[in-house]
């Protein structure tokens, strides 16, 4: 570890950054999205061309990547809240944050079938 940093690569700093990562992603899905929106004013034959494209299998795994995405910035960010506002959050850091993973694993479980049904369908058949 180099001398003078703070950062251990503990559970802290992971969930830091994650929660930054998934904030730019999250960012620059909306960003793409108010974009393929705008489109529908300039052209609705590209507009139905760039939403027949969103309906593969591989989209269907980004789409699946987003819902992690938003899911863990959300429940990370209420852990942050936490930390922040109540006086015993520090203290307890820790197991909020490995709380926050395993509710996230097993939202994201539960979200399997709805996100990636119709791509499983499409790729293997009814």
């Amino acid at each position: 570890m180099p001398a003078g940093t703070l950062y251990r690569g503990r559970e802290g700093m992971w969930s830091w950054v994650a929660h930054r990562v998934t904030g730019v992603l999250i960012f620059f899905f909306l960003f793409v999205h108010v974009l393929d929106t705008a489109l529908v004013r300039v052209s609705p034959e590209a507009y139905d061309e760039v939403v027949a494209t969103y309906k593969t299998p591989i989209v269907a795994l980004l789409e699946y990547g987003l819902v992690a995405a938003i899911l863990f910035h959300a429940l990370n960010g209420l852990r942050v809240i936490a930390v922040d506002f109540w006086s015993k959050g520090p203290r307890y850091q820790k197991q909020m944050l490995w709380s926050v993973m395993a509710i996230w694993f097993v939202l994201m479980v539960g979200a399997l079938y709805p996100v990636l049904g119709h791509a499983v369908r499409e790729v293997f058949g009814s």
